[in-house]
Order: structure tokens, then C-alpha cells, then sequence
């Protein structure tokens, strides 16, 4: 009977990594399925061009395993019970369950409200497909003079507010920090960032802690009313609480907690990666929710995975640190902010157009990979290790 390998979630950690697994492993000894309510591969880092009304490039998953021995499932993860090591699926013909013997969970995150009252009712958010292209519809009805707050001054706001000022200069468009500005930044990156804002007209509110969404606006913690006829909510990330419904281990955000090989701590033959798995980067610092974290968490597991399978015991390392943070301010302008291992701002950056084009590389270079998951010649490892070993952590 062929190894059974299930990977929930087709998103930049979820297809890479089962990607990786079909080129490093036997299609003799395995039988690898991905499980993804969408037919499409999302590039979830441009989603505020999908929201803006940007037509994105579509990538279908069944043309992206075409030819690798990857099956796809099209349906949504209902829930996993990691003891009996099945999973529960729900889609248009009714609810199923799978089994597996090798698990990848990689099923992302959704926008976070926090606990505000009002974000539900009121807000935009563009953490997904379906909510991108409900913004796109509410901003393409907006009408000059129209008035839009995004609500959170990290990457994500920074590329929604800058995006839409620069596509609708008509819309008085507003940003609303909890901190300073980019404060994280380097202080070149930060002086840019003002300029860029300045020029597209955005009014900037800094140090405001937004208590509530109302249908009209954003009422601050002070009791200051920001007006807005679209409040778009980019406050970071929540996992989704399929987890934390089992009996893996995991953290108080709900991700589940793993080793350095992306393996959970608790059940050794699940693996957890992208925003779904708290992990550790350099300095025990646990690695932010992000495509960059995703990615080389997905090689990890993809590749820790293929070695134990396959009896050897080494496995390759990846690198999991930071470079730069790559943020697109509208299609002509850009910061790229050159980082230490542990993601703090250094001196180094790019700004203006050549930054813009060095974005726009980043983000075509990580949707091709997904079809390229093995940048080398590989040969595909039979397995050896029995069930047994894979639960037992053997």
C-alpha cells in the first residue's frame, strides 16, 4: 500500500511543498493529494492590485500538478482528527473524510479583527481572494470624492493605501497607524514612505488606536471619528481554529507548534507550515506571517519529510532567515528594505522605480517557483520507513 501524504492548503507553502514532494519521492511508494477550496493557486501577495480591479494572471492548480502525480481535491477542510490521522472534507456533493499517514498542514490564515466590534459588519479586508474582490466591487461603485481609511500601517495597509491613492485619485484616501509611519523601517525608508504619501494625497494618522467600525467610519480610542464610506481592515493575520480544535500542540495564536524540521511536537507525522506553524527563525525570534516565511518553511518540511521516508538521516537546512522586506507603494514606486537574519531594519535600501521592478521580480519569481519547486536535477527516493516509524518519530 503506497504512502499517503495529504496536504491541506494550496498557497504558497501548501503547493510548494507538495510540489517538492513529488520530485523528491517515488510516485511507486506514494500518493500525494492536495486538499484546496479554490481551483486556483492564489497570489496572496497581490491582492490589493486584485482589489484595486488589477486583473491577475490565473493559475489553475490542476495545470500546475499537471504531469507531477499530485491529485487534487477541490474542498474545504472541515476538520482533522490527528489521533485517527484522518481529515474531514466538505464540498458541493456533501461531506467526506480522507486518511492519511503523512500530514502537511498549511491551511494559511485569515484578517484579523482582533476583537474590535464592527470590523465584521464594516470592514473590507483583502487577506483572500473572495474579500479582494469584494473590496474591488465596493471601490469600482465609489464615486469620485468618495472617502476609504485603511486601518493598519504595516506591509499589507502600506501596499492597500499607497495602491489605491495612486488608481483613484479621485477617492480622498486615508491611513490609520497604530505607531509611527513605517516606524519599523530604516530612517531613509521612512523619509520615503512620507514622500510617497504626500504625493498620492494620502492623510496619514498616526499613534491612533481604532476602538470601533461604524458603517460611516472609524471612531478612534480617544473618541475621535475618522469618516469613511470604505474602511479597509489590514491589522495582520489570524489561523484558522481547525487546529486548535485537536489535539496538537499549539500556541496561544493557535498555529501549530513545530521543531526545526517543521515537524509538530506533538504528533510526528504532521507537519505544519506557513502561517498556520509557529517556528523559530534566528535568535528563537518565531518567524512572521509572511510569503517569505512560507516558502522556505515549505522546502523544510518537503525536504525533512523525503529523508525520513526514504531512510536517511540528514536533511538539507533551509534558510530560514530574513533578506529584505520588498513593499510596492502603487505600480510605479517602491521601498526595498535590506533586513538583518532576524528581520530589523538596516541601513541598505532601494527606493522609486527600480524598487518597484525589484517587487514585481520577487512576486513573479515566487509564483513560477510554485511550478518549480526543484530548481536542480533530482532523483525520486523510494520509501522505506514503515507507518509505524513515521508515528512513532522513529
Amino acid at each position: 500500500m503506497k504512502h499517503r501524504i495529504v496536504v491541506l492548503g494550496a498557497g504558497y507553502a501548501g503547493a510548494m511543498a507538495a510540489g517538492r514532494l513529488a520530485k523528491r519521492l517515488h510516485p511507486d511508494d506514494t500518493e500525494i493529494t492536495v486538499v484546496n477550496a479554490d481551483a486556483e493557486f492564489v497570489e496572496r501577495v497581490r491582492m490589493h492590485q486584485l482589489a484595486i480591479g488589477q486583473d491577475l494572471k490565473h493559475r489553475p492548480l490542476s495545470e500546475l500538478y499537471a504531469g507531477t502525480g499530485v491529485k487534487l481535491r477541490l474542498a474545504r477542510v472541515t476538520a482533522v482528527d490527528a489521533d485517527r490521522s484522518t481529515v474531514a472534507l466538505a464540498d458541493d456533493h456533501g461531506t467526506d473524510e480522507i486518511a492519511y499517514d503523512t500530514l502537511v498542514y498549511a491551511l494559511g490564515s485569515t484578517a484579523a479583527d482582533h476583537g474590535v466590534p464592527g470590523v465584521a459588519e464594516h470592514a473590507y479586508d483583502i487577506a483572500g481572494r473572495r474579500s479582494a474582490l469584494r473590496l474591488r466591487d465596493r471601490l469600482a461603485h465609489l464615486a469620485a470624492g468618495g472617502t476609504v481609511l485603511v486601518v493598519g500601517g504595516g506591509l499589507t495597509g502600506l501596499e492597500a493605501v499607497t495602491e489605491i491613492a495612486e488608481t483613484r485619485p479621485d477617492l480622498d484616501v486615508a491611513l490609520a497607524a497604530r505607531g509611527g509611519l513605517g516606524d519599523w523601517l530604516s530612517g531613509k525608508a521612512q523619509q520615503h514612505l512620507r514622500g510617497v504619501c504626500d504625493r498620492l494625497g494620502i492623510t496619514v494618522h498616526e499613534h491612533t488606536d481604532i476602538a470601533r467600525v461604524e458603517a460611516t467610519g472609524a471612531v478612534t480610542r480617544d473618541g475621535r471619528e475618522i469618516p469613511a464610506q470604505v474602511t479597509v481592515w489590514t491589522t495582520g493575520f489570524a489561523v484558522h481554529p481547525i487546529a486548535a480544535a485537536t489535539t496538537l500542540a499549539v500556541a496561544e495564536t493557535g498555529q501549530i507548534i513545530v521543531d526545526d524540521s517543521m515537524r509538530s511536537v506533538s504528533h510526528p507525522e504532521v507537519y505544519a507550515v506557513g502561517d498556520a506553524a509557529i517556528a523559530a527563525g534566528p535568535g528563537g525570534k518565531p518567524l512572521r506571517m509572511s510569503c517569505a516565511s512560507g516558502i522556505p518553511m515549505a522546502w523544510q518540511a518537503a525536504d525533512a519529510i523525503a529523508a525520513r521516508l526514504t531512510g536517511r538521516a540528514k536533511f538539507p537546512k533551509a534558510p530560514l532567515r530574513y533578506f529584505n522586506q520588498c513593499i510596492s507603494l502603487g505600480r510605479r514606486d517602491g521601498i526595498i528594505q535590506y533586513v538583518t537574519a532576524d528581520d530589523r531594519a538596516r541601513p541598505a535600501l532601494l527606493t522609486g522605480k527600480l524598487a518597484a521592478r525589484y517587487k514585481e521580480f520577487v512576486c513573479t519569481g515566487a509564483a513560477w517557483s510554485m511550478a518549480h519547486p526543484v530548481l536542480y536535477p533530482v532523483r525520486r527516493h523510494r520509501v522505506v520507513a514503515t507507518r509505524s516509524e513515521i508515528r512513532t518519530g522513529v
